[in-house]
């Protein structure tokens, strides 16, 4: 079974930029769909972006539509999310996840994924 794992987390100010990755550092999810999602303390989690298998097509939130850019590099298991222009209100600890089910969908609710990393802090301050 895959499993994934975060990096790239830490603090910014407004308007400076991050870049997540999420990596498979066992198994593989070359075959399937891959998502970022997002909880800010206290809340639910939320869709941030999709990619499908083959990086045919992505989807994004409209919050960060523009902002966010989610990347799938091929051949070496790492889906990577660069972010600019960040706010406060991103504050949030990140994950990704994927699902080998229905991977030309992109999907996003959280049941549609089984399998998750652990997730990494990202702070916006002003």
């Amino acid at each position: 079974q895959v499993q994934l794992l975060e990096s790239g987390g830490g603090k910014v100010q407004a308007g400076g930029s991050l870049t997540l990755s999420c990596a498979a550092v066992s198994g593989s999810f070359a075959t399937s769909r891959l998502a970022w999602f997002r909880q800010a303390s206290g809340r639910e989690y939320e869709f941030i972006a999709g990619v499908s298998f083959g990086a045919m097509a992505t989807e994004y939130a409209d919050s960060v539509k523009g902002r966010f850019v989610i990347t799938r590099q091929i051949g070496n298991d790492t889906v990577v999310l660069q972010m600019s222009n960040l706010r406060p209100e991103d504050t949030a600890v990140y994950y990704c996840a994927t699902d080998v089910r229905s991977p030309w969908d992109i999907r996003r609710a959280t049941d549609d994924y089984r399998t998750w990393g652990r997730g990494t802090q990202v702070t916006v301050s002003l």
